[in-house]
């Protein structure tokens, strides 16, 4: 349960260094604040990106969620073959469905060897490296000329007859900066939220949200020795998750102590390297301080558990250790803005088309159990994709912000797909072309007609139908 609210008490007023003012700023430096970055400045407008941490990439570098999820619809099944790769189950043959922005970053992460390209071979996901991520990203943003501010926190958003004014905390006291048009590029919605939108959290029974993962990577990991294992245990491992009956094992000895019964991991580009995704920290919100240094806490306790129980018991650990965990802990879901339409699981998986459709998405209904053991896992009918409206980007009531990524509008089981990097950048780009043609045109972003977002995003590359 959360604890007991403290009493509220009153600040004294304080003064805030302006920082300037531009045509649209991007509040968060995740994949969508790239995209939406890179969408506005390609579109024209005069673009700051400010983001919280000492550098780019969000859940891709400070949570370590990696690699990059398929982005692409299964055209046909694949032929069964080694079990043992480390690659998504039931993988087929794709097509992409998210192009624009997303492929700039990778055609220079791969150039950079930072990642490997999607194919059948990584189940169209896309390992890569976080720290060479950092410098991608840093170099796409001077490139398209978009102006950068590190380590500064967004706190609040004040209403100006015709502009937002944004305000940040960093060591330099706290800031100002004035935008035409404000993108909340957050995750948890900060910016939205604090100017009043109506948004909900967690599934509608209960209020949970999935749950909470501390990613790490593991080095002198021995691949030849693990395929092996997996080869002669065939039941024990398959895609990119497994290990049941030596979890199982592990868990009645006391030696692990997890809410989940099995063990998921993702190669990387690194050789001897792989990445872990198999903390879960339940019945935490993503908005309270206090549930996240829980969090914290039992993150990392829960992968000291796993590495040992890597090295002790599964072959090809044995001499491995964790050389990074996540700057924070990985944060599924909190916010969900309300916007002028709510994305709906029905949409996700019937694969609903409309009319103001600004970017696609094909990722399964992915619902990690909020409250204990066990993952939902949907998907959408083969070769399918469904469409994103330009109205889950406009949040209701407010003129002058728009939000993409895993805040934007739609309702718990639609957020458990739309909520992966790919699909996250398509909505920032799309957001940050919007409110470049808004700025540019001095309209409100809800006046901007979406055949002219879709006109804009197809000559950046977009993917729509």
């Amino acid at each position: 349960m959360p604890p007991r609210v403290p009493r509220r008490v009153e600040l004294p007023p304080r003064e805030a260094l302006h920082a300037g003012a531009t045509q649209v700023l991007v509040v968060g430096g995740g994949p969508a604040g790239l995209g939406a970055a890179l969408g506005a400045s390609n579109a024209g407008a005069e673009v700051v990106l400010v983001e919280r941490y000492g550098f780019l990439g969000g859940n891709a570098t400070a949570a370590l969620v990696m690699p990059l999820m398929s982005f692409h619809n299964e055209v046909k099944q694949a032929v069964p073959g080694d079990t043992a790769r480390l690659l998504p189950p039931d993988h087929g043959e794709g097509e992409p469905v998210v192009g624009g922005v997303l492929w700039m970053l990778l055609d220079r992460l791969v150039r950079t060897g930072a990642a490997i390209r999607p194919s059948l071979e990584t189940g169209y996901t896309v390992p890569f490296d976080p720290e060479l991520f950092k410098l991608v990203a840093y170099e796409l943003l001077e490139y398209h000329e978009v102006r950068t501010l590190l380590h500064a926190f967004a706190s609040d958003v004040l209403s100006m007859p015709d502009r937002a004014r944004a305000v940040f905390e960093t060591k330099s006291g706290p800031l100002v900066m004035d935008a035409d048009v404000i993108v909340d590029c957050t995750g948890d919605g900060d910016i939205a939220a604090a100017a009043g939108a109506a948004y909900e959290i967690g599934r509608p029974e209960d209020g949970w949200t999935q749950p909470m993962t501390l990613m790490f990577r593991m080095v002198r990991f021995d691949h030849d020795t693990f395929t092996a294992y997996t080869r002669a245990h065939p039941d024990q491992w398959r895609g990119v998750h497994g290990l049941w009956d030596l979890v199982r094992a592990a868990t009645d000895a006391g030696e692990l102590d997890l809410p989940r019964e099995d063990m998921l991991f993702f190669a990387t580009p690194n050789t001897g390297e792989v990445a872990v995704n198999s903390t879960r920290v339940t019945e935490v919100l993503g908005t309270s301080v206090w549930d996240l240094t829980r969090a914290e806490f039992t993150a990392h306790r829960q992968m000291a558990q796993i590495a040992r129980f890597l090295r002790d018991r599964v072959p090809g650990f044995a001499d491995s250790y964790v050389v990074q965990s996540g700057v924070q802990v990985g944060v599924r879901e909190t916010r969900r803005i309300l916007g002028d339409y709510q994305l709906t699981g029905e949409d996700v998986l019937t694969a609903r088309a409309f009319d103001d459709a600004i970017a696609r998405g094909a990722y399964p209904v992915d619902i990690h159990n909020p409250s204990g053991r066990g993952t939902t896992l949907k998907r959408l009918p083969r070769g399918k994709s469904y469409d994103i409206p330009l109205r889950c980007l406009l949040p209701h009531g407010l003129d002058r912000i728009l939000v993409a990524g895993r805040c934007m509008s739609g309702d718990h089981v639609a957020h458990s797909s739309y909520r992966v990097m790919p699909i996250s950048m398509a909505t920032g780009q799309a957001a940050g072309v919007c409110a470049a043609l808004a700025a540019t045109r001095r309209r409100r972003p809800r006046d901007i007609p979406a055949s002219a977002v879709q006109r804009e995003l197809r000559a950046q590359g977009a993917s729509l139908r």
